[in-house]
């Protein structure tokens, strides 16, 4: 015989069992969100960086070349680019911003940077 106790138990355990596979999901979906929007921001900086050490170029230009690749891919919101730590021999290009979220009021932030010698044009000795 069926004990009366147990009636319903199967639908609250689905219930339950759906909340946390819906959790599992937003949270694989948002970890993927943040490791794209991260790749996008490293390969933004890679890119400003290899237009920025060219011979006869300079940061702007690195810093130009990265705002348009984040302008494309459009995944780090509120991006911001610097060329901060840059000098005469070196390019440093930082890519700061925020990822888009699942979860209203989460804030996941991305920083990436590359840097790289300057391309220059040396005489023989």
């Amino acid at each position: 015989m069926r004990n009366e106790g147990d009636r319903g138990s199967g639908s609250v355990e689905l219930a339950v069992l759906a909340v946390v596979v819906l959790f599992l999901v937003f949270a694989a979906i948002q970890t993927g969100m943040y490791f794209y929007a991260r790749s996008v921001a490293r390969s933004a900086a890679t890119q400003g960086v290899e237009a920025g050490r060219q011979l006869g170029a300079g940061p702007g230009d690195g810093v130009a070349q990265a705002q348009e690749l984040l302008t494309k891919y459009a995944t780090v919101r509120g991006a911001t680019v610097s060329a901060d730590g840059s000098g005469p021999e070196q390019i440093r290009i930082t890519v700061r911003g925020t990822v888009a979220t699942l979860v209203p009021g989460l804030e996941l932030d991305v920083v990436q940077s590359a840097q790289a010698p300057v391309e220059r044009w040396v005489t023989a000795q």
